[in-house]
């Protein structure tokens, strides 16, 4: 019975449910474009305009340019395992199929359920960052707001009154954007492209602007670089080179964006031919502009004035360039949308593929006949992220969020190579070069990020994982198809 733990999902069964067009599947619609734009959507936001002065100021300085380095080498590893794995199994999923077709049910419903967690707390906390963000710029403008964006209620837990509020902001973005996953996958992509050109384009106005800047005031920002790397502190993770990998790991939040483009596989109209496109660009381009943007930003104001909710801002502030602080807190409100809308249809699709395998509630994988989307998961979703976001001041979750991220990312890099060796055979559009080299560079990257990460953490991450065990044990394990096709099988063996 144990090792029914580890049964796999055959490939050809997968494959099956990936080339099902029927009206209970879900709809093909997304092109090339739209996948790269989907996975810059989920990358560039949080980590860019948040994450990137806290992990400076706190961590490592000006060499968070490093940390970024490291990061996007760990993830151009893991997104070519991605590629590999979304080309050759193209269904909703990600990394949770991607486990089930390599190493068995059990580790499936592990990787699940930390992207359960990765997405959902994701999106809620991001969606905390927007609210500032449109709070931020509304006073900027001089607008008086007629009501309290944040009113405070009066709670009580288990006979305890509790002091809480209701970040009026963040629950109306998740509520419009749920409503637009909802109605279409194309009407979500669309909304998707269009704030990534806004934020994209805020970033190059920040880079144009910046870069004159330097070039006019280089002593200046020499002075900021310096010491670029600053001494440690006398703790890990508190500057020096394990400052530069704890910075690592908490901006390794940002990068979950290509994780998401292989979520919506089965909604691309060619996903053996786009997917790979879709993943490593939306990686190679972000990569790039982390990197750009976090070199220019600790060398307009010292990296110790960093630790606030908006150090991009803080930059363009630097500058003297009062309009271009008003174009970063656009971008902002623009990209964070953007991040919220990738992590919600990400979630929604990874609850689909596990009802439609049995290891989720049925609600879960039934298709709107109209949209073609799943959404009563979209729904249930949105409100319990909405809940989560309006409810609670969420500080920081960066590392929390990290931990999922990452396990995923060690999971897909050693089912790459467990297929290789496993089935060698079978037809790969896209193959990644060097197995075994890449997966153990991925694996070896990514554990380390994740030892990096403090004990808090950990806790967190591990009681999220009991309470999956639980549901799996007690509802999963029942219901999986799986299970009951083995069970079949054993069954008329034993007649026999």
């Amino acid at each position: 019975m144990a090792s029914r733990l580890f049964a796999t999902k055959p490939i050809s069964t997968i494959l099956a449910e990936a080339s099902d067009a029927s009206e209970h599947s879900l709809k093909r619609a997304l092109g090339p474009i739209n996948l790269i734009t989907l996975g810059i959507g989920a990358i560039i936001g949080a980590g860019i305009f948040v994450l990137t002065g806290t992990a400076a100021a706190q961590f490592a300085g000006p060499a968070i340019v490093l940390s970024f380095v490291i990061a996007g080498v760990g993830c151009v590893f893991a997104g070519l395992c991605y590629s590999e794995f979304a080309s050759m199994i193209p269904i909703a999923g990600s990394a949770y199929t991607y486990g089930y077709a390599t190493m068995g049910e059990l580790v499936a419903w592990i990787i699940g359920w930390a992207l359960v967690l990765e997405y959902a707390f994701g999106a809620a906390t991001v969606a905390v960052g927007w609210s500032g963000y449109v709070t931020s710029l509304l006073g900027s403008f001089g607008v008086a707001l007629p009501f309290n964006p944040t009113p405070a209620v009066a709670v009580t837990l288990f006979g305890h009154p509790l002091s809480a509020h209701v970040d009026v902001f963040a629950l109306s973005a998740i509520v419009v954007i749920t409503v637009i996953l909802v109605v279409g996958v194309r009407e979500s992509a669309n909304f998707n492209s269009a704030a990534v050109i806004v934020k994209v384009s805020v970033l190059f106005i920040f880079i144009g602007l910046a870069t004159v800047f330097a070039f006019a005031n280089w002593h200046h920002m020499v002075a900021n670089w310096h010491p670029f790397i600053p001494k440690n502190l006398g703790h890990f993770g508190q500057f020096g080179w394990s400052g530069i990998m704890r910075a690592a790991g908490v901006v390794f939040f940002a990068y979950i964006g290509f994780d998401a483009v292989s979520t919506a596989a089965q909604e691309a109209k060619n996903p053996q031919r786009d997917l790979p496109f879709g993943i490593l660009g939306s990686l190679i381009i972000c990569t790039i502009l982390y990197i750009i943007v976090s070199g220019l930003l600790t060398g307009l104001k010292p990296y110790t004035s960093l630790n606030v909710a908006a150090p991009v801002a803080e930059g363009a502030a630097a500058i003297g360039v009062k309009w271009g602080v008003w174009m970063i807190d656009i971008g902002a409100i623009a990209g964070l949308a953007s991040v919220m809308l990738v992590m919600l249809l990400g979630q929604s699709r990874v609850l689909y593929t596990m009802s439609h395998d049995g290891l989720f509630w049925g609600w879960a994988s039934k298709i709107h006949p109209k949209f073609r989307t799943p959404y009563i998961t979209s729904i249930v979703v949105g409100t319990f992220v909405a809940f989560l976001a309006a409810f609670f001041p969420i500080a920081f979750l960066g590392e929390l969020v990290s931990l999922g991220t990452l396990l995923a990312f060690t999971i897909v890099c050693l089912g790459v190579w467990v297929m290789r060796v496993r089935q060698p055979d079978v037809h790969r559009p896209f193959r990644t070069p060097w197995v075994p080299v890449v997966p153990i560079c991925g694996m070896l990257v990514a554990l380390a990020l994740m030892l990096s990460l403090d004990a808090p953490a950990w806790i967190g991450f591990g009681s999220w994982l009991i309470v999956g065990q639980i549901i799996y044990f007690t509802y999963s394990r029942k219901h999986s198809k799986v299970q009951r096709e083995l069970a079949a099988k054993e069954a008329d063996a034993t007649t026999r």
